[in-house]
């Protein structure tokens, strides 16, 4: 497997925002979303072996939540299953697992226990709109939530059918986590850490939110204003 980076820091979105958390980020991505504050990931990487990423993640220890995100980590799957099962085999540490992931990708095969965070993408994204896998709605389970980064009022409207029409009922009942609301951020941002950086402002989406009654929660990546919101490794 290919990773750009492995470190510790904090979860910047989810349900898990703010709790200390190893970051296993994969190299590569198959999608080119407009947005995208990853476009490092795209090429590069180094090569690990499953002990290799085992023997960091323990050297970062104690911490026991881990985020694979990439880049797309669902491309390394041959790899990343296996370290999946490993890491939550593991009794002693027991490691809470995470995954980033766009949802173009199957994830039937992901082991239930891992808390996927699965992007829905909006028009805003540009090529990758669409790219969504339907079929990995039936995959989402009550640990699981669908993220919508947005860049305007049609991006918002995107969602809030899509929501109505395939999530709405999931939260409901109970069989899905959770769904994000997340502004996207402009990909030449100034080095202030404030929400002028945000291409969408939160309070027109929360004032959106509020009028449609969406059981969705913002979220506002807060390590891009803990740190400089073009800083890697954090």
């Amino acid at each position: 497997m290919r990773l750009i980076e492995l470190y510790k820091s904090v979860q910047g979105e989810s349900s898990f925002t703010g709790v200390p958390c190893i970051f296993v980020r994969f190299a590569g991505c198959n999608l080119r979303c407009s947005w995208c504050d990853s476009t490092y990931t795209f090429q590069g990487g180094k090569p690990f072996t499953e002990d290799e990423v085992v023997a960091q993640i323990e050297a970062l220890q104690p911490c026991p939540l881990i985020e694979f995100t990439g880049g797309e980590p669902m491309l390394h799957e041959r790899e990343l299953l296996p370290l999946m099962q490993r890491l939550l085999r593991d009794e002693s540490r027991r490691y809470t697992l995470m995954m980033e992931t766009s949802g173009e990708r199957p994830l039937g095969e992901v082991p239930t226990e891992v808390h996927k965070i699965v992007d829905v993408k909006c028009p805003g994204s540009g090529s990758a709109f669409g790219s969504f896998r339907m079929s990995n709605l039936d995959a989402l389970t009550s640990r699981d939530e669908v993220k919508f980064v947005l860049r305007d009022r049609r991006d918002y409207e995107f969602a809030r059918d899509f929501i109505r029409e395939h999530l709405q009922g999931k939260v409901a009942e109970g069989t899905l986590g959770g769904i994000l609301l997340s502004p996207a951020f402009h990909q030449s941002p100034s080095p202030l850490r404030t929400a002028d950086n945000m291409e969408l402002d939160a309070r027109d989406l929360v004032s959106w939110m509020l009028e449609d009654g969406l059981p969705a929660r913002l979220s506002l990546q807060i390590h891009k204003f803990v740190w400089e919101p073009q800083k890697k490794g954090v």
